[in-house]
């Protein structure tokens, strides 16, 4: 059932992000049949908790909402992998589990990404590693949320 739901989470992000524009429950819904039987109520619970999770912002529309993305696709996909991966008990483990998972191309970007990120300094590490380095006046960015 969880799988499930994550599944039909990731079908609906999926359409709003290809839709590119506020989406109803019944645009969802009518699309979403065309692979599935599925219930209104199902949709709307889903949107709704994606909404409250931060992924959606929503706005009344008569008597409907009409939701929308807060972010990117790679941001969701991001956090998704994050949760997933703080699940485990052993981090490192799970890190060797998944790149076995992984197809050539998706091992090579990885050492893609690898070389992206090793061009940014890592993050302060610590509460006494506050403001321990140069004041450059500017505000370091937030989540992607």
């Amino acid at each position: 059932m969880v799988r499930q739901l994550g599944e039909l989470e990731n079908a609906i992000m999926t359409r709003v992000w290809q839709w590119n524009r506020p989406v109803t429950v019944r645009e969802v819904l009518l699309d979403l049949r065309s692979e599935r039987e599925i219930a209104y109520t199902t949709v709307m619970t889903v949107l709704d908790k994606l909404h409250r999770k931060g992924w959606l912002r929503r706005e009344r529309a008569g008597r409907a909402y009409r939701y929308e993305p807060v972010s990117s696709r790679e941001a969701y996909t991001a956090a998704l992998m994050n949760d997933a991966w703080a699940t485990s008990d052993n981090p490192a483990a799970a890190l060797v589990h998944f790149f076995g998972l992984m197809s050539p191309e998706q091992r090579e970007a990885l050492r893609d990404a690898l070389r992206v990120a090793a061009l940014f300094p890592p993050d302060p590490v610590g509460p006494d590693s506050a403001g321990s380095g140069p004041d450059t006046g500017e505000t370091a960015p937030g989540p992607a949320r």
